[in-house]
Parts: C-alpha cells; sequence; structure tokens
C-alpha cells in the first residue's frame, strides 16, 4: 500500500520537526543520519514513530534514531525493526549504539539501511 503525497510530505515534516527539538549534539547527529538513509534508501518515507524520527516502506518502519537525551542514556540508538531486511542465520544486531558519527560509522550506517531496505 503506497502512501499518498501528502501523508508522505507530512511524515517528513514530522520527523524533521522531531530532530529540530533535539538537544546538540543528538540533532546533529540526527541531521546526518536523515541525510544518509535518504541518500542510501531513497525510497523510505521519513514519519515518526513512538516520538522518534523513522524511515518507513510502504508505511512499515524500517529503521529508526532515538536520542540518548531523551532516554537519558549516554548514546543514541540506530535501530531495525522485524521489517529490515537484515536477517542473517539466527542471531544478529537490531539495534547499534552511536556515540559519535564517524565516517567509518557513516558508511556502515549506509550499508545497513541500504540492506535493511532491500
Amino acid at each position: 500500500m503506497k502512501q499518498k503525497p501528502d501523508a508522505v510530505a507530512d511524515g517528513e515534516r514530522e520527523a524533521l520537526a522531531k530532530i529540530a527539538e533535539m538537544a546538540e549534539p543528538d540533532r546533529g547527529t540526527a541531521e546526518r543520519i536523515h541525510g544518509i538513509v535518504k541518500a542510501a534508501a531513497p525510497g523510505l518515507t521519513a514519519k515518526t514513530w513512538y516520538g522518534m524520527p523513522a524511515y518507513a516502506r510502504d508505511g512499515n518502519v524500517i529503521c529508526f534514531f532515538q536520542s540518548g537525551q531523551k532516554f537519558r542514556t549516554r548514546y543514541s540508538t540506530i535501530g531495525f525493526t522485524d521489517k529490515a531486511k537484515l536477517d542473517d542465520g539466527t542471531l544478529w544486531p537490531v539495534a547499534f549504539a552511536l556515540r559519535e558519527l564517524t565516517p567509518e560509522c557513516e558508511a556502515r550506517i549506509a550499508a545497513l539501511v541500504k540492506q535493511a531496505a532491500g
């Protein structure tokens, strides 16, 4: 089921608004994650999911960014749902702690998002 263009635009605005509400450094990290996801998997649409910026295919969330500040943890998280195509045998990671977004991290996230979006 494809989303209507208005719903896609609304989802993008809502996700960007949630990112704008974040304090630094999470805001900057979330902005960069947003760009990485949009470049790696342009078929995913932005939306909010449990108050977090998330990225979906046909309305189903594939991945999301969780601010460490929101949950008072020492790191932010990039996570993937069961709709992500990351299956690897009988055990695979679905969430990654993120303390600093280095070029190596950006490349790894881009590869994971691309695989997850399938």
